[in-house]
């Protein structure tokens, strides 16, 4: 992968000529721009690999007419970037590797990766895997997943409003920081969405003649303590220019449909990951897979230790 110290950051965007691709693009163009940084689009061909026994494995050379191809595919999504954004530094390149592995290639801590999705709501999807969900689950930085509609349009591009999902964990904290950060960029509003669930079944009425506090009562104490301690010392982290209004949601529901309502009216949602990036992290499950195969807004997820570079 790219040391992020060897060169500036960027924001990286995998361009395929599909639908799900453009609206990647257009959301990643319009991001390059608020951040002043330049936007990198990478074209995988996925070439097969040669193993000789008098060396290592090396990738097939693409043909003529596979180059010929992968140069309209590159051009067109320079000129989409152009006509939408124009002011965006654009450059771009092709890889002779799958898209998960090109992506990770061409990427470093401090930059930001952005993808689209055909849609990953089956079964199906989750067990064969993805290039969003492989990509998020082993990226050294932040991965943003932009669904499109039927017109290959990215629902939005814009930053104002942002969902981010919160426990008492350090992945939390971190993803609270990140969705800090990007509503920074447009002075924007931060929504910070807790939830919880009784983990066993119980008489309320029995509990309360037997002197207990009723459990939804004590899990929404503890979560009030828990939002304002967390929203306190991520703020005290960020720069004194930063303005950002954050309000907050606390909820008894499941975590993925919790955030997924909050997010109705957002421009993005962003998820912390605790995944060990391995085969077998991908099929285990988990809020940022719940959220990323059913959200139709661009969804931020934060890959274990992905910000730890910096």
């Amino acid at each position: 992968m790219a040391s992020s110290q060897e060169r500036s950051a960027r924001v990286v965007v995998g361009a395929d000529g599909s639908d799900h691709s453009r609206a990647a693009l257009e959301w990643a163009a319009a991001e390059s721009v608020r951040r002043g940084v330049p936007l990198h689009i990478v074209h995988a061909l996925g070439m097969p690999l040669i193993v000789s026994a008098y060396g290592g494995p090396t990738r097939f050379e693409p043909t003529d007419e596979i180059s010929g191809q992968a140069t309209v595919v590159l051009t067109n999504a320079v000129d989409l970037v152009q006509k939408a954004q124009p002011t965006a530094q654009v450059e771009s390149v092709t890889a002779l590797e799958e898209a998960p592995t090109a992506l990770l290639h061409h990427s470093g801590p401090g930059d930001l990766i952005v993808l689209g999705t055909r849609g990953l709501g089956t079964v199906k999807s989750m067990f064969v895997g993805s290039v969003s969900v492989r990509v998020a689950a082993q990226a050294p930085c932040p991965v943003v997943v932009v669904p499109s509609d039927d017109k290959g349009e990215p629902a939005t591009t814009e930053l104002d409003r942002i969902v981010v999902g919160v426990d008492d964990s350090e992945t939390a904290r971190r993803a609270l920081g990140l969705a800090v950060s990007l509503a920074a960029e447009t002075d924007g509003e931060v929504v910070v969405v807790n939830s919880w669930e009784v983990p066993y079944p119980y008489d309320p009425l029995a509990m309360a003649a037997a002197g207990y506090q009723p459990q939804e009562s004590v899990f929404d104490q503890q979560s009030e303590v828990m939002v304002a301690e967390l929203i306190a010392d991520v703020m005290d982290e960020q720069r004194e220019d930063v303005d950002v209004q954050v309000t907050v949601v606390r909820t008894q529901s499941n975590p993925v449909e919790a955030l997924l309502e909050a997010s109705t009216e957002a421009d993005a949602v962003v998820v912390g990951s605790r995944g060990r990036g391995t085969v077998r992290g991908l099929l285990l499950g988990s809020v940022s897979q719940g959220v990323l195969h059913r959200s139709k807004i661009p969804v931020v997820v934060l890959p274990k230790h992905a910000d730890e570079g910096e």
